[in-house]
């Protein structure tokens, strides 16, 4: 994989100069090894890198990818409202609250699939990506599902080891302007440090600050652009379950995980508790707080088809979760679903 790296390497090299930095310029051992010990943010950052950028983005559920008869029937209607039936029909089993502006069933034509919530198509990766929040050309990767835990990190200890670098070489920048410092190589290190980490450290902070708002919130990039759009209408906070809840949607359940680079998310990617579900006429809704393993056993098969752990359990059936339902009811409410749509393709 080609991966866009120039700030990185910058961000590296500053860290090198630093080390340097300590050694030459800081007389105090103990300091030195203070100073040192703390580089420890470094390895932390390459870390959260290089699994921001090589985790692989798990793909929709067979569930939500057409069956060759369904695709051939597809592609033998040629009125929008006629193919919207048949996606309705797809629909009607799947845990899909969001449409499309004009109401319509989520669906990409160039993967095949009806889109989980919150799953858009990456014109650049060229596949539909799961939670997807933005398409980052310094990771050379989508930001999504997968990853965004890892790019939250990423972002964090950047901007800790910014600033960690501009605070304790401030001193020295100012003893630099004051002829305080010998005549050494350091001298150029100790400015170009100060510039590089005090503007990288502005535009971590910024960038990170967003998106811990958006983590607050339960939003991505995406929806805080254009907010999703259920069948009740637009609404910015369908997804939010409150601060503690929509943390550990990202980061889990297990404390001692958050801090690390290992992947802990909730979920399963392709549906997210709402508490909007029961407002949508076409899904079935069911009990709040329902033991999943009695309602596989009393209903059949449940979505996900593989079980959550115990911790994406109580996160997940704290609202109301979807079941399948194949009783007449369903058929009644289909009837019900508002014609005239089209079929939606998001780049």
């Amino acid at each position: 994989m080609m991966v866009t790296n120039y700030g990185w390497r910058r961000i590296a090299a500053a860290g090198l100069q630093y080390l340097q930095l300590c050694i030459e310029s800081i007389k105090d051992t103990g300091l030195k090894v203070v100073y040192c010990w703390c580089t420890m943010l470094f390895p932390l950052c390459v870390w959260a890198y290089w699994q921001t950028i090589f985790t692989k983005h798990m793909n929709p559920l067979k569930e939500f990818h057409l069956s060759y008869s369904d695709k051939e029937l597809l592609e033998r209607e040629d009125r929008g409202e006629s193919q919207q039936e048949i996606l309705r029909r797809i629909a009607k089993d799947l845990p899909i609250y969001t449409r499309t502006n004009s109401g319509a069933i989520r669906f990409c034509d160039r993967c095949q699939l009806l889109k989980p919530d919150r799953c858009h198509h990456c014109s650049v990766c060229d596949k539909c990506i799961l939670k997807m929040d933005h398409h980052c050309p310094w990771v050379n990767n989508c930001v999504g599902f997968s990853n965004y835990k890892f790019f939250m990190l990423f972002l964090a200890y950047s901007l800790l080891y910014c600033l960690f670098i501009t605070a304790t070489d401030l001193q020295y920048f100012i003893k630099f302007w004051t002829n305080g410092l010998p005549d050494t190589q350091a001298k150029f290190h100790i400015l170009f440090l100060f510039f590089s980490a005090s503007m990288f450290s502005v535009s971590l902070a910024s960038l990170f600050t967003y998106h811990c708002w958006l983590v607050c919130k339960n939003r991505s990039t995406l929806e805080a652009v254009r907010a999703p759009v259920f069948r009740h209408g637009t609404d910015k906070n369908g997804f939010s379950l409150g601060f503690s809840k929509n943390f550990r949607q990202v980061f889990g359940d297990e404390v001692k995980y958050w801090p690390i680079p290992v992947f802990s998310s909730l979920g399963d990617g392709c549906s997210f508790p709402t508490c909007l579900v029961n407002l949508d006429p076409e899904q079935p809704s069911s009990p709040t707080g329902s033991n999943p393993a009695n309602k596989d056993a009393a209903e059949g098969r449940q979505f996900p088809s593989k079980p959550l752990r115990e911790s994406q359990s109580r996160l997940l059936t704290s609202t109301p979760s979807w079941t399948e339902s194949d009783s007449a009811t369903d058929k009644d409410k289909k009837g019900a679903s508002n014609p005239g749509m089209t079929i939606e393709n998001e780049a």
